[in-house]
């Protein structure tokens, strides 16, 4: 799915006839495949921003990245050279984000995160201008982690996907988890199939089960396990356990309680302004990547607001100063460009026809992440 530049723009009302936008923003983002749900929130989140700032000299361009690496680095170059895109955002998955952003940024460019958070990129691979605006990979499994303590979690399996993503997942549950490890588990990126797996969970002696399976593999690992009788409790990121996949695991994702610095009963008007807006707009209910896209837009429009893109210097400390209305509330940057937040602990539940979450507790307050004292900006 490729949307033409003009043609979004137009359908929002952002451009006059015949002018040019001020502001150009590349979207690379996942809009088919296995992975499509995540990326199409997280352009209905952006393009909602976009369209409620009112400005008319934004122009946004958005192309299909296909969850594939060398078509990511060929749209980015395509975006840089021949579209003229002053920032860059939309990258879902950290194995395409390790491809594009350091290329990008070494040219130049704002990246602007609304979802791929790799450590690499938040210690000493950080860049002036490289803005995360959803979380550093490790830090909604930390809190899980840390919430497996509070329940009373002593002997936990845990798995993720083998990308970087995944390793950050295992890495940040293990830092802040003080029982022992029964399994640890890295999967193929995209595997369907966990008869393997879940018959290692059952051999293995765990009282829980931590996992991070984003996607259409969080999909079929939860059916999956809800069909195998392993009765151990479970424990994830808000990854996968989010609106669009709740939809499709159903009743088997009731009572998991899951770890998010967002959801949908968040007490702050911006907050419940964007839950209606985003319903009456697109017919759903938003997701934390669609809170994702819809406040990455919300920082670049408060950004352009005080400062012009061309003046780079300006622009970055207006990135910094972050001052929007997120979603999440009050919002602060870390010295390395990545969030300082509150992570919640959330519980799957069923309100009419619909599976969704709520918030239960806090599992880690003002979180920054592990890896701000290496970056040297």
């Amino acid at each position: 799915m490729t949307y033409k530049s003009i043609a979004i723009a137009a359908s929002i009302g952002l451009l006059a006839t015949g002018a040019f936008a001020e502001t150009k923003v590349g979207m690379i983002t996942t809009l088919s495949g296995g992975g499509a749900g995540l990326g199409i929130d997280v352009r209905d989140g952006f393009m909602l921003g976009i369209k409620q700032s009112g400005r008319d000299d934004i122009e946004v361009v958005v192309e299909d990245d296909q969850r594939k690496p060398d078509v990511a680095v060929q749209l980015a170059d395509k975006m840089i050279q021949s579209e003229k895109v002053d920032i860059l955002t939309g990258i879902i998955w950290s194995n395409l984000a390790m491809a594009v952003v350091p290329a990008a940024t070494a040219q130049g460019k704002f990246y602007l995160s609304p979802n791929a958070g790799p450590s690499a990129l938040a210690g000493q691979g950080c860049h002036e201008n490289y803005f995360n605006v959803a979380w550093q990979n490790d830090n909604l499994h930390e809190a899980a982690g840390a919430y497996a303590n509070t329940a009373g979690h002593s002997n936990s399996f845990i798995l993720a996907p083998n990308y970087p993503a995944g390793k950050d997942a295992l890495t940040g549950y293990k830092r802040f988890f003080q029982g022992d490890l029964a399994g640890e588990i890295y999967t193929e990126l995209g595997q369907t199939d966990y008869a393997a797996e879940i018959a290692q969970i059952r051999a293995s002696g765990a009282d829980s089960v931590f996992f991070f399976l984003p996607g259409g593999m969080g999909i079929s690992f939860l059916k999956q396990y809800a069909d195998s009788g392993v009765d151990l409790p479970v424990v994830g990121p808000a990854f996968s356990f989010d609106q669009g996949i709740l939809q499709a695991v159903g009743p088997a994702a009731l009572g998991i309680v899951n770890t998010s610095q967002w959801n949908k009963d968040i007490d702050n008007p911006t907050n419940a302004a964007f839950v209606e807006s985003f319903l009456a707009e697109y017919g759903r209910l938003p997701s934390l990547y669609a809170s994702q896209g819809f406040d990455t837009a919300q920082l670049i429009v408060s950004a352009l607001g005080s400062a012009d893109v061309s003046d780079q210097d300006a622009f970055r400390d207006a990135l910094r100063a972050a001052e929007f209305d997120s979603t999440r509330g009050d919002f602060e940057f870390g010295p390395n460009h990545h969030p300082i937040q509150t992570i919640y602990a959330r519980e799957v539940i069923q309100e009419g026809d619909v599976f969704t979450n709520r918030i239960i507790g806090v599992a880690l307050e003002n979180h920054s992440d592990a890896y701000a004292a290496d970056c040297k900006m």
